[in-house]
């Protein structure tokens, strides 16, 4: 089966069943339009037209349902080549990422600038969300993907991609008491004090959640945020010791506080980025994703949407 042959289904019913118009129409010959009508006919084992001798009298009844397909297969094959003409200028074009706080503030910022520089004419856009949320608009078409370390692998509708692994410190004001510590921190020194940190659904909290439980401990959590800067802040104020991303502490600018470091505590979380299964990225997508995560390069991506598709 070939397009050519469906093109020529279509048009001879578009043409009222007329081969000579619709040879004219496709600027071939009427008997090469008759002849390939057969061998289509004879691959499918229906009859599309029923003849009176040589001449299309009517469309038969399965025949139907053959061009309704036919049109379809057609339109379809018509959207791909507008796609690979579309997406042809790959150097202009729009690039949208759904993420969180933590990850827009702290960890994706040297990626945008390479991206930037390398392509000057794609607008990049940057939704900030949960990961439930960010998770949602990639789902629904209205990011190219998202990256977060929780929630993607909850949607069957996105391939998960490993990014990098990291942990958490131990931020206090400066001359705190855990300061003078000779011994690292230990679960039971951070227990001891008010704890400022993430809300529940960011930034790997069930990790330290777990921590505290699996030694005992009730810790006292007087304040939750979202965002790193907020714990950072309150920190500053002296309204409790807080427990951040090690990557969201920056030496130049947290000027108010001192890092203790506390990765030996919490098991690591997983920074992931999310793909939906049937997206079809754009060169510079593949790109984006590979300088924020080396390993990932566009054959190791194709590889595990290729992957995933025959899971389904």
């Amino acid at each position: 089966m070939k397009l050519q042959q469906l093109r020529y289904l279509v048009e001879v019913a578009r043409q009222g069943l007329n081969v000579s118009e619709a040879a004219e129409k496709l600027h071939t010959s009427q008997p090469g339009i008759s002849k390939q009508i057969r061998l289509l006919e004879d691959e499918l084992g229906v009859q599309v037209f029923i003849r009176n001798g040589k001449r299309m009298v009517a469309v038969s009844e399965p025949g139907r349902q053959v061009l309704d397909i036919a049109s379809t297969i057609l339109r379809e094959a018509r959207n791909l080549k507008r796609v690979g003409e579309e997406f042809a200028r790959e150097e202009e074009g729009e690039l949208t990422i759904a993420t969180t706080h933590t990850q827009a503030r702290y960890a994706l910022p040297v990626a945008v600038k390479a991206f930037r520089q390398r392509y000057p004419e794609v607008t990049l856009r940057i939704k900030q969300g949960s990961p439930v949320q960010i998770c949602e608009m990639v789902v629904a078409g209205e990011a190219d993907f998202a990256i977060a370390t929780e929630g993607i692998t909850l949607f069957d509708e996105l391939v998960a991609l490993d990014c990098y692994q990291w942990n958490r410190s131990v931020v206090v004001p400066l001359d705190h008491p855990l300061t003078g510590l000779e011994r690292p921190i230990t679960l039971e020194d951070i227990a001891a004090w008010p704890i400022i940190t993430y809300d529940f659904a960011f930034a790997g909290r069930n990790k330290i959640n777990s921590a505290f439980e699996e030694a005992g401990l009730e810790p006292n959590f007087v304040l939750t945020a979202i965002d790193t800067d907020v714990i950072k802040t309150y920190v500053a104020l002296g309204l409790g010791i807080g427990i951040i991303a090690t990557m969201a502490y920056e030496p130049d600018r947290d000027t108010q506080l001192d890092l203790i470091h506390a990765e030996h505590l919490f098991r690591p979380s997983t920074t992931r980025i999310g793909v939906r299964r049937d997206v079809y990225l754009r060169g510079y997508a593949y790109h984006f994703i590979e300088q924020f995560a080396p390993h990932l390069t566009r054959p190791v991506v194709e590889q595990a949407l290729a992957n995933q598709d025959d899971e389904d």
